[in-house]
């Protein structure tokens, strides 16, 4: 049985047209059947068709959540109480979550349905879900490509059908990225809209929480239940709610802006004349159309890295081998012990990020790099503070190229760090950015535009994307 999104599942449930139990089967079915893509490691089938039995009979008598039924994935860098919390990574291979997070919390008290943990980048920290100590994440529409990172298992168990929706993290990219690598939507919200407690932290300045969907109803829906202050979270603000159902776009008195340095040089051909192509479109619909200038585009990947690579620094300070997780057998003293177990511990990239985090804030370096980058930070959200006083929205691509190879940029970080070139400044200026799937190019592979707004103006985000993709798709 088919169905177009969450409220029409929990509408066929209630008329006896969809058994949910079936439902959740369907989905492990899948999960097993595909298997090699390797977006799961961890998958509750026996509490999922638990929760399913009970769920249903509180649909059928109308005493169900928002999310009933919804079958969920959450990257595995979220806290869920009981369960593992390994971050893909060797250091925390054998870690039980005592506590959930707050969104994940938020999820299951309306009702969701936790079908498993997914596969991400170690400690969400890569481009190509490449990075992680459980292997990579294969791209369900070629399977020899990357899905994307970090959240590479999260799209991939929507893209292959494996889940209603899923949750995501997004530090620099890390969900819209894969949403637009596998075909499908996936927002990265405010900063602050969404509580990170529970989120393992990389870039606590940068980390944010959000959805993957196949439709944007569901991921008004779904942030529409997660979002929200919440008093373990300091950075967590109580803003205009997400409006659910989706509101019409009233009128066409909407401006949307071009910044011109997102396409330019390295800018892939069919992603170029695709956005291209629609923006045209949308201007004869009526919409404003404006080209815009964020001069400080060209130092956003700096920026990021010398920033979020210090956060991280610190944050994962806390993997010694003395608390908590992996603890090195080959060690004589204290000092050795800190040292084998973080050597055997954390993977490639995760120890690259660490030594350039503590250089940028080592004696000497910090005022050259990491106070530097601060001030630039700020730079760069003043050249969205000013786009977003003349325009409601920016449209840009979400990646310069399609999905690539597998292991075709592994062995040169740069090129890497550059598929994020699109997506990391919304993070530095902590505004929301959705990617839209908008078609494939010639090789069959996912095309997707990103669309920004200022800060907490996610609704105008969704209502612009239901009316593009009612008008258009």
């Amino acid at each position: 049985m088919q169905y177009k999104n969450i409220s029409e599942k929990i509408s066929l449930v209630k008329e006896n047209k969809l058994s949910l139990i079936d439902n959740v089967k369907d989905f492990l079915s899948g999960i097993e059947k595909r298997k090699n893509l390797n977006a799961f490691y961890f998958v509750f089938s026996e509490k999922a068709l638990i929760k399913a039995e009970e769920i249903e009979r509180k649909i059928k008598s109308g005493k169900n959540g928002k999310l009933a039924g919804t079958v969920i994935a959450i990257k595995d860098v979220l806290a869920y109480k009981d369960h593992p919390l390994t971050c893909s990574s060797k250091i925390l291979s054998n870690f039980i979550s005592i506590y959930s997070s707050t969104a994940v919390q938020k999820l299951i008290d309306e009702d969701a349905i936790i079908i498993g943990k997914t596969n991400c980048d170690e400690f969400a920290m890569g481009s190509s879900n490449e990075n992680s100590a459980f292997g990579p994440v294969l791209n369900p529409i070629d399977e020899s490509r990357v899905p994307g990172g970090s959240s590479g298992g999260s799209a991939v168990a929507v893209a292959a059908d494996l889940c209603d929706v899923s949750l995501g993290t997004d530090t620099g990219g890390s969900i819209r990225q894969p949403a637009a690598f596998c075909g499908v939507f996936g927002l990265k919200p405010t900063y602050g809209r969404v509580s990170r407690y529970g989120l393992t932290a990389f870039a606590s300045s940068f980390d944010t929480i959000g959805p993957f969907a196949k439709n944007v109803d569901d991921i008004a829906l779904v942030m529409s239940v997660i979002s929200g202050k919440d008093a373990n979270d300091s950075t967590s603000i109580e803003s205009a709610r997400i409006d659910y159902p989706i509101k019409n776009l009233t009128g066409q008195n909407i401006k949307i802006g071009i910044p011109k340095e997102y396409f330019g040089e390295g800018l892939d051909s069919e992603i170029s004349a695709r956005i291209l192509d629609l923006i045209d479109e949308l201007k004869k619909t009526g919409f404003e159309i404006n080209e815009i200038s964020l001069p400080m585009t060209e130092f956003n990947i700096a920026t990021y890295y010398i920033l979020t690579t210090a956060e991280a620094s610190s944050n994962l300070a806390r993997y010694d081998g003395a608390r908590y997780g992996y603890r090195s057998k080959n060690s004589s003293t204290l000092e050795e012990m800190y040292i084998n177990s973080r050597t055997e511990g954390f993977g490639d990239e995760v120890k690259r990020r660490i030594m350039l985090g503590t250089y940028v804030l080592s004696s000497g370096y910090y005022d050259a790099y990491y106070r530097k980058a601060q001030k630039v930070r700020r730079l760069i959200k003043e050249d969205f503070d000013k786009a977003f006083a003349q325009v409601d929205l920016i449209i840009t691509p979400t990646t310069p190229t399609v999905a690539f190879k597998l292991g075709e940029k592994s062995n040169d970080p740069l090129q890497m760090y550059l598929s994020d070139i699109y997506t990391t400044s919304a993070n530095l200026a902590g505004i929301p950015g959705l990617n839209i799937p908008i078609g494939k190019n010639q090789e069959g592979l996912p095309i997707g535009m990103q669309v920004m707004a200022k800060q907490f103006d996610e609704n105008k985000l969704l209502q612009f994307t239901k009316f593009l993709i009612d008008r258009f798709f």
